[in-house]
Order: structure tokens, then sequence, then C-alpha cells
């Protein structure tokens, strides 16, 4: 997940609290999702997308971050 701003990501990680829970949600969906993928924990294709959809805006949230924190 957005491999190419990987310094960035532990900087805001360290420095910005909001950022690092974001990242740690992120993370937590994306382990629920293959966990249920793989038959782990059973979930509905319908609960499954829904928690792909989180991660996905969490990313987005986490990208504008990256993004400003390039241009201060």
């Amino acid at each position: 997940m957005l491999a190419e701003y990987r310094a960035e990501i532990t900087e805001l990680k360290q420095s910005n609290a909001h950022f690092a829970k974001i990242f740690e949600n992120h993370n937590e969906l994306d382990q629920k999702v293959q966990d249920a993928e793989h038959g782990r924990h059973g979930m509905s294709d319908i609960e499954i997308e829904k928690m792909k959809k989180q991660k996905l805006l969490l990313k987005d949230e986490m990208l504008k971050m990256i993004l400003e924190s390039k241009k201060a």
C-alpha cells in the first residue's frame, strides 16, 4: 500500500496521531478482508465489500495527507 511513499508514511506515523490511527485502521481492515477471503472468518460478500470500501476511503485520506505533507 502506497509503497512509493514509505518514507513519508514512516514520518507521518511518528508525527501525526491521526495519520497513525488511520494507518492502523487500514491495516486491521486489510487483515480482516484477507481472513474472510481465505475462509478464516465467516462473512458475507456484502460485508467484505463494505470493508474494502472503508479501506479505500482510508487509503485516499492517507494519500491526501501524504501529498499535503510533501508540499510543506
